[in-house]
């Protein structure tokens, strides 16, 4: 079981080993007090920012990314023929290939010796009708001008982060992390549901950077903290945050109204963003996945659970929406919409480095805690 918690200076090591390792009102004035807004294409001082470079690329490429997603989801309900199911029965679409291309292009474009580990491999789509497909698209992001991408060159760049392409020894290395689409599921459901593409870099073993791109998160992280839900009251379409972290330098987001056909020109208004500062635990916003009830849990048993924000009683805590359990529950602590998170893993379960490595830069970075209940430190 995992939780995430508000207020840390604790340090999260993201050694080789762990790639494949097992496994109110009040609050809400509390945040306001440290929210603050900046204009500028990256929110962190240079001279702050070690890896300044690389953060950049993984600002650009995530935004790219985002780009892709949306562009496939408009098509993915009029078109057959663009779902995979994996043998672990998760469903993969053009877009996870189609992310997983074009950052592993972009990337070893950039900083061509430093590995990728991503979740795909091409091994599925190679044996699929969905190879042109998804070449088409990431020509089409990536704006290659005169020169074209073949199918090798995206087959071969899908590849470079998967299961066979790297071997790491005994020491702490550097490498990109990807989830190219995490909550694929919530990609396939529908308009509104929520997905991640998630980016990190470690550096030697540490979490140095993250970026996590939102495309569909609706609501104001700054103003809406509440259990409102994602839908804005103006009834408008939200325009998606993208959430980035540099250790030391903290958490920040913006909003991707770009990938509404905004063009706002000018800078970028960036907001750093902090966890809850609740310390209350019957005060605290729960969020647990969908795949799970709170009577599950081992704290139902001295508190009960409500949705309703406005009779919350003693000996009950305010329950939030369910946020399909991919990386957007880091962003629901990381921003303060949620004080904890709460994920109950099942038996067995193989904890991977992508799902996981950006949000935990996110949510420690904005000041709070990754517990394990396999282990007593964060």
């Amino acid at each position: 079981m995992d939780l995430f918690l508000q207020s840390s200076s604790s340090r999260f090591h993201f050694h080789t080993s762990s790639i494949n390792s097992s496994s109110s009102s009040s609050s809400s004035r509390n945040l306001s007090r440290f929210l603050f807004t900046i204009r500028s294409s990256l929110p962190i001082p240079l001279q702050k920012a070690k890896y300044n470079k690389e953060l950049q690329a993984a600002v650009n490429v995530v935004e790219k990314a985002c780009r892709l997603c949306v562009d496939v989801k408009k098509s993915l309900f009029s078109s057959e023929g663009k779902i995979l199911e994996k043998n672990d029965q998760t469903p993969v679409t053009v877009a996870d290939f189609g992310v997983q291309a074009l950052i592993s292009l972009e990337l070893n474009r950039l900083f061509p010796s430093i590995p990728l580990v991503a979740e795909e491999d091409s091994a599925f789509l190679r044996s699929s009708i969905l190879v042109d497909t998804v070449v088409s698209v990431v020509n089409d992001t990536m704006e290659t001008g005169d020169t074209t991408l073949d199918r090798n060159d995206v087959l071969k760049a899908i590849d470079r982060g998967g299961k066979d392409a790297f071997i790491f020894g005994e020491n702490p290395a550097t490498y990109w992390v990807l989830d190219p689409i995490d909550g694929t599921r919530g990609f396939l459901k529908g308009t509104e549901a929520l997905y991640v593409v998630g980016l990190a870099l470690v550096i030697d073993g540490e979490i140095a950077v993250g970026v996590m791109g939102c495309p569909n998160w609706q609501a104001d992280i700054s103003k809406n903290l509440g259990t409102e839900d994602q839908e804005d009251k103006s009834g408008q379409p939200g325009q998606g945050i993208l959430m980035v972290a540099h250790v030391g330098c903290g958490t920040w987001t913006k909003r991707l109204s770009n990938l509404l056909g905004s063009n706002t020109a000018g800078h970028i208004d960036w907001t750093r963003c902090y966890v809850d500062s609740c310390r209350i635990i019957h005060e605290a916003r729960f969020c647990i996945p969908e795949s799970i009830t709170w009577e599950s849990l081992p704290l139902s048993r001295c508190l009960t659970s409500t949705t309703n924000a406005d009779s919350v009683d003693n000996g009950q805590v305010l329950l939030l929406p369910t946020c399909c359990g991919s990386l957007c529950k880091y962003i629901m602590v990381a921003s303060g919409r949620a004080s904890v998170f709460i994920q109950r893993s099942r038996a067995k379960t193989v904890v991977k480095a992508w799902d996981h490595a950006v949000g935990v830069i996110c949510v420690i970075e904005a000041g709070g805690q990754v517990f394990s209940s396999c282990f007593v430190n964060p």
